[in-house]
């Protein structure tokens, strides 16, 4: 690589580190819950970020691994297989770079999220099959020379879980004055599975006895391979949650990292995510509320275990980007979801401290 090349990289490295320092670290909200529980829950509230979700992260830590490796040159065409909130971000850096940017989308895709990737000067490229976003995603880049992101496959690589400021540091820093400053549980979901792959990698690390659980939504592959150990297993159907759960089995998901497993049905993760505004005015998507369905169900089990401590899960973007689907009743029925008895599930967890599996959808 020419001097010229590395005179640019080294100002590209610099451009996405000063991004990182004017967007300072995100904020750790508490959920309130009764005091006489004697248990504290966290929000890592990741839509904060300039995109709006986790995923700025994965964005910037793929984008600095394609730097530093020598993949991303001044003129490289970037190639990425999304159509959620990973694509919008990385449109973002590519744009901070002056990079072509195309990502291979189905072409059920949403108007709201191709209207990101694009407001951000990305550019979608359409398919109809969406099993074939991989090897459509390689197939361009191979024709136009550029570099295929790949975030299923490098997500677990590309993000330093040794610390550096990624997501696990940074909940444990802010955390550090509170009663409970070592976590029980961590909750997350998988996408590409790079968070619970930096979350649990950390852990033991830093040698913490925190336990990381990931909740998975229907029609994702992700919980019967890690409770029958099979990496093959594929359902071959799309997550209704956007942002977690998948058809298959990605490359960045590591089992072996993980505590605990939690399937949440669909309805019950956007129970939650209702409650989740109408107890604190945080306006969240479907994956957060995935989330605290599996959170509430583990402070359950501390309670009935007789456990103390704090729980920490994720705000993983911001609510406006669903205000046509997970928050319009109508596009709730012709889902044929019914959120009731779900939510009759939460008001008796708050009521009683207690845990009543609900209808499996």
């Amino acid at each position: 690589m020419s001097r010229p090349d590395l005179d640019w990289i080294d100002e590209a490295v610099r451009i996405i580190d000063a991004d990182a320092n004017r967007s300072a670290d995100t904020h750790l909200h508490v959920f309130p819950l009764p005091a006489e529980w004697g248990i504290d829950l966290y929000l890592k509230d990741e839509s904060v970020h300039p995109t709006g979700s986790l995923k700025h992260r994965l964005a910037r830590s793929l984008f600095l691994y394609g730097l530093v490796n020598g993949q991303i040159g001044p003129s490289t065409v970037l190639i990425e297989a999304s159509s959620g909130s990973t694509a919008v971000s990385e449109a973002y850096f590519a744009r901070m770079l002056g990079l072509e940017f195309v990502t291979v989308v189905p072409r059920s895709t949403s108007r709201e999220k191709i209207e990101l990737i694009e407001f951000y000067g990305g550019r979608c490229h359409y398919i109809d099959q969406p099993s074939a976003i991989y090897s459509e995603a390689e197939r361009l880049a191979a024709e136009c020379g550029g570099h295929y992101l790949d975030q299923f496959t490098y997500a677990e690589r590309a993000t330093d879980w040794r610390g550096n400021n990624n997501i696990a540091e940074s909940i444990f820093t802010q955390l550090r004055e509170e009663r409970h400053p070592i976590p029980y549980w961590i909750v997350v979901g998988a996408g590409t599975g790079g968070t619970s792959a930096t979350l649990g990698r950390y852990v033991r690390y830093r040698r913490h006895p925190t336990h990381i659980a990931v909740v998975d939504p229907e029609n994702s592959s992700f919980y019967r391979a890690w409770q029958t150990g099979d990496m093959a297993y594929c359902t071959g159907m799309p997550s209704r949650i956007e942002g977690i759960g998948r058809p298959r089995v990605e490359p960045s998901f590591l089992p072996g990292v993980i505590d605990e497993m939690l399937p949440v049905p669909d309805a019950g993760s956007l129970a939650a995510m209702r409650l989740l505004r109408q107890r604190t005015g945080h306006w969240a998507g479907g994956s957060t509320g995935t989330n605290l369905y599996g959170a509430f169900q583990l402070i359950a089990r501390m309670i009935a275990e007789g456990r103390t401590g704090s729980v920490v899960t994720l705000v993983c973007d911001g609510g406006e980007r669903y205000a046509n689907t997970y928050y319009d009743d109508g596009w709730i029925a012709e889902q044929g979801l019914d959120l009731e008895p779900h939510r009759a599930v939460l008001d008796e967890f708050f009521d009683t401290g207690k845990w009543r599996a609900g209808p499996e959808r």
